[in-house]
């Protein structure tokens, strides 16, 4: 039986539920050059562009048709009745892991459904779109907010929680992502250096150069379920 589990999700796990991933194969974001919509410097040259596409996504996330799926429900049964640690931390900004019941969660790229203050760098929760009206609470006189989101040249959120979480943990699990991106690219090389069982769930196949010990090519609202009942039957081989 373990006792200490992380598990890292990424864009595949969302996508089942019907949410585009940010990135298309072309290397667009919904039609937008990555430098304009996902940096800094594009969101200082033009907020109101950067504003209309972070309030597209959170419209379409409000959307009734887009609901948590299996995998997301799984991850919620596991962190209910799992008798030791669980943390999930997921690059997704979106709040489906919280709908199905997920509370033991760290969003590393931010939330779609939350806006920050740029002096401050206090949090908000969205109740009405980004615009000049939307402002912090918390500054005289009040700034603009702005998409609490970690843009590309940032510094992904809880990364000590994270590493600490990654050193102490006998199981990680992977699912729904590519797992070429750093940080998240670097959690199974730290997980397995400190002897925990690693698995990934993607549709995929595997890297023959993956670290990886054990590698589900279905997809996730597939595996997922399956992969929790294993664990909490403590049926899930150790290395």
């Amino acid at each position: 039986m373990y006792h200490h589990i992380v598990v890292l999700t990424g864009a595949g796990i969302s996508a089942e539920s019907g949410l585009k991933t940010f990135r298309d194969q072309d290397g667009l974001w919904e039609e937008h050059r990555i430098e304009d919509v996902a940096t800094p410097e594009g969101y200082q040259r033009d907020p109101v562009m950067v504003e209309q596409f972070y309030n597209h996504r959170w419209q379409q996330l409000n959307d009734p048709s887009v609901v948590p799926n299996a995998a997301h429900e799984a991850l919620a049964k596991l962190e209910r009745e799992f008798p030791g640690k669980l943390l999930v931390v997921t690059q997704n900004v979106d709040n489906l892991h919280e709908r199905a019941g997920n509370r033991q969660l760290l969003h590393m790229h931010g939330e779609l459904g939350k806006g920050r203050c740029p002096r401050s760098r206090q949090i908000f929760t969205l109740h009405e779109p980004f615009g000049p009206d939307n402002c912090c609470t918390c500054c005289i006189p009040a700034q603009r907010l702005r998409p609490h989101i970690v843009w590309f040249g940032e510094m992904p959120l809880g990364m000590d929680r994270i590493h600490d979480e990654l050193e102490r943990c006998d199981l990680f699990i992977a699912i729904g992502t590519s797992g070429t991106v750093y940080p998240a690219a670097g959690f199974v090389e730290i997980a397995s250096h400190h002897g925990a069982l690693t698995a990934e769930v993607n549709i995929a196949e595997k890297d023959p150069h993956s670290l990886f010990h054990l590698h589900y090519q279905k997809m996730a609202s597939e595996a997922v379920p399956q992969l929790v009942d294993k664990i909490l039957k403590g049926s899930l081989f150790a290395k």
